[in-house]
């Protein structure tokens, strides 16, 4: 029988929210117990944000090539590419073992414990790792997410989900993809885009169905451009794995047979409650995510939980600041998680980002607003980026141009994400956004010159 381990936090999961609450409590001195099942980094270092980023950008390089090869109004005339699938997966697989080595570096430098194996939950204060007791004050659960599965589809064979589409061996001659939200688009378009013919089939009337209407018409145009087939308002019945047909019912009703090499699932994420014997704390639930409050507590005293596992919206970003902030209550600081807002990116082509309220939202609350928005058609950074589609909006308050929300979509707007959540969170004024010097020529123009108009006087427009 091993000796039972005693320790201050011992937190369950290393992904975002775990890793980055582990570091953050090895910094304060608080003596602290990481327990990880599989790769440290979770689901978004490995079988998630980052690599998926990675293939849109091996299929955008390849895109570009090709359209080089065929015709290219920048005067540059390459031969037809070809595309080494595997040598693309191998630089794919090196940027993420030096992400998780590199957060296996951190925690020991922090003096954090890991211990892979997985947990089993004994009580509030107990848990036992493949046969090791470990006893705490602080219990920290951070067992994040997993990919939502359709019964008329289980997983197998033809039929994957973000976790296969990530590390292809080889590309299928014709995708399906099932889920027009974020994770169904993001790999659809850049599955085109490595030249697999694409179809996407969504239940709801419109991709992107979380995100308004407006914002999303560039990605339809887009999706469109790029040839990729949309069966809105169809409905999945199940797949024919011998004739390799998918079965969908259109919105009329009748049954459509869609032959296909490849089904993708991504109709979206859960909180991962199984399997560690959550059940045997019986903790207040919210839906199927644990519910906590403001400082991440759960109904338990010194129960922690973060990240995907207490709900929407499930972003590692979101889970990395809930984990630096509990470990600093823990350390005894006063925090509260209270953000005015956490961005929501979307790396489709092109990409869209949320921030803070929208059009929609300040209408349902009777709130009189000013709604801005600048198109990147006039600005000329996007001329030189050959992408004019898209636009940057402002919601702002008539009465004292508090802003409210922001929106945008178009080429790289995700890196404006951060102007964006900073201006809310220091309470900005269209004023102190329009007066801001801007640097030319740049995307960030267009947030400006958003402020101003919303103020009557955009001087580009």
């Amino acid at each position: 029988m091993q000796a039972t381990l005693n320790t201050t936090l011992l937190i369950i999961g290393g992904g975002p929210g775990g890793y980055v609450a582990a570091i953050r409590a090895g910094q304060l001195g608080i003596p602290t117990i990481l327990v990880e099942g599989q790769a440290l980094g979770g689901t978004c270092l490995n079988i998630g944000c980052i690599p998926s980023k990675a293939l849109i950008h091996v299929a955008e390089q390849f895109h570009q090539t090709q359209q080089h090869s065929q015709q290219s109004n920048l005067g540059i005339k390459v031969s037809p590419p070809s595309l080494d699938i595997g040598q693309s997966v191998a630089w794919k697989d090196g940027i993420v073992d030096r992400l998780t080595s590199g957060v296996a570096a951190l925690l020991k430098k922090h003096g954090v414990k890991v211990i892979h194996g997985w947990a089993k939950i004994l009580d509030g204060k107990s848990v036992d790792v493949d046969g090791q007791r470990i006893q705490c004050e602080h219990l920290l659960l951070a067992t994040g997410s997993s990919s939502v599965e359709l019964p008329m589809l289980p997983l197998g064979g033809a039929v994957i989900s973000s976790t296969e589409a990530l590390a292809p061996k080889a590309l299928p001659k014709h995708l399906t993809v099932v889920g027009g939200g974020y994770i169904g688009l993001e790999l659809g378009i850049a599955y085109r885009k490595l030249g697999v013919e694409v179809s996407v089939v969504e239940a709801r009337e419109r991709i992107l169905p979380t995100y308004d209407s407006e914002l999303t018409a560039p990605v339809a145009e887009s999706i469109k451009k790029l040839g990729i087939k949309l069966y809105l308002k169809h409905s999945v019945e199940g797949f024919d794995t011998e004739a390799q047909r998918l079965q969908v019912r259109d919105p009329a009703g009748e049954l459509l047979q869609l032959s296909t090499d490849q089904v993708l699932v991504a109709v979206g994420r859960k909180p991962r409650t199984q399997g560690f014997n959550l059940e045997s704390l019986a903790l207040q639930m919210n839906g199927a995510a644990i519910a906590i409050d403001e400082r991440c507590q759960t109904s338990m005293r010194n129960v922690w939980a973060i990240g995907d596992l207490s709900g929407e919206p499930m972003l590692a970003h979101r889970a990395m600041a809930q984990g630096e902030m509990v470990a600093e209550i823990i350390a005894g600081k006063t925090r509260r998680f209270e953000p005015n807002a956490i961005a929501a990116v979307c790396f489709t082509d092109p990409e869209l980002v949320v921030v803070g309220k929208t059009p929609e939202h300040v209408e349902q609350e009777g709130l009189d607003c000013i709604v801005a928005q600048f198109p990147f058609a006039a600005n000329g950074r996007a001329m030189t980026l050959e992408s004019k589609s898209g636009f940057v909006r402002v919601v702002a308050r008539r009465d004292n141009h508090l802003i409210l929300g922001w929106q945008a979509v178009g080429v790289g707007v995700s890196e404006l994400s951060t102007a964006f959540a900073q201006s809310l969170e220091m309470g900005a004024c269209l004023e102190d956004v329009a007066g801001t010097i801007h640097a030319h020529p740049t995307l960030g123009e267009a947030v400006q010159e958003a402020a101003l108009r919303a103020l009557g006087h955009a001087l580009h427009l």
